[in-house]
């Protein structure tokens, strides 16, 4: 069985009920998410064995955060502890034209201050055939760029295939910041993640012809930004998602890999949005389970757009399906028809 390792922030997630107003009634919901556990979630839903590495505070919501991930099936034997806070994000859902807000409250939490020798990468990297991380980890501080620099190192000496998902997140960081650090890490990059905003808030690199917020995506363009981003820092895959956003309620939702040879296009699915917090982490989970599982690049895309699709439906930050049901979504059964 393939072994994954991801690495990065798990964080409280506070929000209101359905789709109410921060404060709309005094009650919030608290459950834990972050780009890489959310990765890892995914993978262990799909039968792989995934471990997921962070730090986290020896007390009560730190423990929490590690049960989280326990009872879903992922290794949480290799998380360090210490520390004194949880990061933590406060999301409003929106609906229709109104957007969501996400408020982040995570300065000074155990996994920001972390330092390069709380990790050893050789004995996490033990037996591992892949791993991912996103760029929302080095947005946090030099000190975790110098911490994924060194897993990097640490995966590459040991054969182990690296993925990352650009993920920019300007409350975190500048672009020249994001770009001078990911210039550094993505040379060890085999499988680059993206979306219709990133590569060029990243690297300066867009697609032709798009308003990502008018809601017109020339898919054409795509490829050449995939082109780009593989002759750059030589990628052997380069994905990006496709979103067309309609309504804060309603987008359509597609993606595209490519492999150095073919540009694969998913089929694209229009979706009424329950959640869609990690639906790009649901993306990269079903994209790494393919590409591990042998699947074909158009395969591969196909799981991985399925994969989120169905993630859009399902409320929190984890993506709770199984390999089975992405199968069935991917091979053409959208109806959405009671099982019985």
């Amino acid at each position: 069985m393939a072994k994954v390792i991801t690495f990065g922030e798990i964080m409280l997630r506070l929000a209101p009920n359905g789709y109410l107003r921060f404060f709309q009634d005094d009650q919030l919901q608290a459950t834990f998410g972050g780009g890489e556990a959310n990765v890892s979630v995914s993978l262990a839903n799909y039968g792989l064995d995934t471990a997921f590495v962070t730090k986290l505070p020896a007390h009560a919501i730190g423990q929490g955060a590690v049960n989280s991930l326990r009872a879903l099936g992922v290794d949480t034997s290799k998380i360090v502890r210490g520390g004194d806070r949880v990061g933590i994000y406060y999301l409003e859902k929106g609906a229709s034209q109104r957007g969501s807000v996400c408020i982040y409250d995570r300065a000074h939490s155990a996994i920001q201050e972390a330092k390069p020798e709380d990790f050893d990468w050789d004995s996490i990297f033990e037996g591992a055939d892949w791993f991912h991380f996103t760029g929302i980890t080095p947005a946090l501080g030099p000190n975790l760029v110098e911490i994924c620099r060194q897993a990097c190192k640490a995966a590459k000496a040991k054969g182990v295939k690296i993925s990352c998902d650009l993920n920019y997140r300007g409350k975190l960081w500048t672009r020249e910041q994001a770009r001078e650090a990911m210039t550094d890490l993505c040379q060890y990059v085999d499988v680059c993640i993206s979306n219709e905003e990133d590569a060029k808030d990243v690297f300066g690199i867009e697609a032709e012809n798009t308003d990502i917020y008018g809601g017109k995506l020339n898919k054409d363009g795509y490829k050449s930004v995939a082109k780009q981003l593989a002759d750059k820092f030589g990628f052997e895959k380069v994905a990006i998602t496709l979103r067309t956003s309609i309504s804060a309620s309603d987008n359509d939702w597609a993606g595209m890999l490519y492999d150095g040879k073919d540009y694969c296009f998913s089929k694209e699915y229009h979706l009424r949005i329950v959640d869609r917090v990690g639906g790009g982490d649901s993306f990269g989970g079903g994209l790494i389970y393919s590409l591990l599982t042998g699947k074909s690049t158009q395969e591969a895309v196909e799981f991985a757009v399925a994969a989120s699709a169905l993630k859009h439906s399902i409320e929190g930050d984890y993506n709770r399906v199984t390999a089975a049901e992405v199968e069935k979504l991917a091979g053409g059964d959208a109806s959405g028809r009671v099982q019985r």
